[in-house]
Order: structure tokens, then sequence, then C-alpha cells
């Protein structure tokens, strides 16, 4: 039996669709039975919990071989405290896999993770993979890429004709679509882990793209041609503010962009490295076709 908190975002539907698909046996963590529902149907269990509630959550895991958990962002976007209570949350998810005596844990992570700073919000994923460690089970940490989904948020400057980016034109970097990030979690969920040690899988796409290439992307996708702009850095904190993020959430990823660009936010040498196979273009082709 697996455990997938996240069912209803991209990651987490991925990773219960595809073990779902193989006949593995499945129980969809959920904080209402309404979103349980439709997972009930496709024959997965239904566990209800919060992942900051410890006790729940140990029972949502009892007699699980294994379960995929992640530090939702829209929990402390708005947060002035945004490292700490994501610290908090981890805190949560690693005592209920000590209690319910979890084998295998698998945890979405970032490449950069690594870092104990200058990797703005990853820094939060940094704590987790080591409070995760500490309980005895076996971890396995997908460091993934930068989302090729993240685009999304740059689309609604497509009426103005261009496509601005943060992370600087001519910068080639890698980036995954959250399609490859379920699969690539369901697959490490399978292949177990080795008690008490943490595994870390570096994730990335099947190539590394330039904002230059995103934006050609785009226009083949709509026939307009949409030249990628340089967005200063110091546009990120105001531009962020205004979507609802706090300050020091915002403050967070300019420190990320920051570094990207500047190599911080890397994967580390020595650790697995798997590639998926979703080209950007497909990610924007979806992206698209839903606005």
């Amino acid at each position: 039996m697996y455990a997938i908190a996240g069912v209803t975002g991209h990651v987490g539907s991925v990773a219960a669709e595809t073990l779902l698909a193989q006949g593995k046996p499945v129980r969809v963590i959920v904080r209402d039975a309404a979103k349980g529902a439709p997972w009930k149907a496709k024959g997965a269990e239904v566990a209800i919990a919060d992942l900051g509630d410890e006790a729940a959550l140990a029972r949502a895991f009892a007699g699980a071989s294994g379960a995929f958990v992640l530090l939702p962002p829209t929990q402390t976007a708005t947060s002035d405290k945004p490292i700490e209570d994501n610290a908090t949350l981890a805190r949560s998810i690693a005592a209920a896999v000590k209690t319910a005596k979890l084998p295998h844990v698998v945890l979405l992570s970032s490449v950069g993770a690594q870092h104990a700073d200058g990797t703005g919000p990853i820094k939060a994923l940094h704590t987790a993979e080591h409070l995760l460690a500490a309980t005895g089970a076996a971890v396995t940490a997908v460091r993934a890429s930068y989302f090729q989904e993240n685009w999304g948020a740059s689309l609604g400057a497509l009426a103005q004709g261009i496509l601005p980016t943060f992370i600087a034109k001519g910068f080639r970097y890698a980036q995954v679509a959250t399609k490859d990030i379920g699969r690539t979690v369901a697959s490490a969920l399978v292949e177990g882990g080795t008690r008490g040690a943490l595994t870390a899988i570096e994730l990335a796409g099947p190539r590394e793209y330039t904002a230059e290439e995103v934006a050609a992307a785009i226009s083949t996708i709509t026939g307009k041609t949409i030249p990628a702009v340089d967005a200063p850095l110091d546009a990120v904190v105001p531009t962020f503010t205004s979507f609802g993020l706090s300050t020091a959430t915002a403050l967070l990823y300019r420190e990320m962009y920051e570094g990207i660009m500047n190599g911080r936010v890397a994967p580390e040498a020595g650790n697995r490295s798997v590639r998926g196979s979703v080209e950007v273009r497909e990610t924007l082709a979806a992206l698209l076709a839903s606005k």
C-alpha cells in the first residue's frame, strides 16, 4: 500500500494515477472526504488528514510500505515567516512517519536542497530532508528542477506581446514537467529505499532551455511572435506581492532566481540523475489551452 499526499495537485495526482494504472494499492490523503470521492471511485482508499495534524497523518501512514509527502507552497505563500512555518509542517510530517513506523518516504524536494542557505524557498526542503532522515526511515528526495508549469504565471503578459523572465535571457537551465515528477515519485515508491539512508534523485526534463526557446515555443503554438524580455530582479518582490504573496515569501523567490543564475540552485554531484520525457512545448500547449 502506498499513501499519497497532494492528490489535488499536479504531482500527487500523477503519482497516484500512475500507481493505480500499475495495479498497485493506493491510499490518498486528503483534507476532506469530498476531495477523496473521485479517488475512491478509481479504487483508492481514502484517508482524511492534514499534513500539519501529526496524529491523523500517522493514521494515514499506518500499514503503508511507502508514502509521498510534500510541503505545499500555497500553505505558506502569505506567511510572514514561511521558512519557519514550513519547518513546523516538516516536523509534523516527520513525527507522523516515526509514529507510524513508515518504512519509506518520498519527498518532493528541489535541486539545491543540499544547501542550507542561498536558495530561497528551497531552504525549507533542506530542513525537511534532514528531519525525515532523522526518523530512521528510508528517504528518497526527488529533487526536481525548475517546474515547466511556472511559466504559467508569465502567460498573462502575452496580451502585451511579450514573455517576461526573471532568469536572464541566454541562460540555459533545467526545467521539468510535473507529469515527469509524478511518474518519478511513483517509480521511487515502488523501488523502495534503504532504511536509515537519504537518497536524492536529481530530476530534470529531457533537455535544458533558455527563455528565448520557451518564447519561441509559445510563438509556434500561438502563431504570434512573442519575444522573451528580461525583467529586473528588483521587480520580483512587487510582482509577487501583487499576486498576494507576502513580502517575506517574495524575497525568497528573488533569492532563488539569483541562486539559479549563480549556480547555487543546481544538482548535487554524485547523486543519481534522471531525465523526464516531457518537452516544454507540450507543457506550454496545455497551459495555453487552459486559459
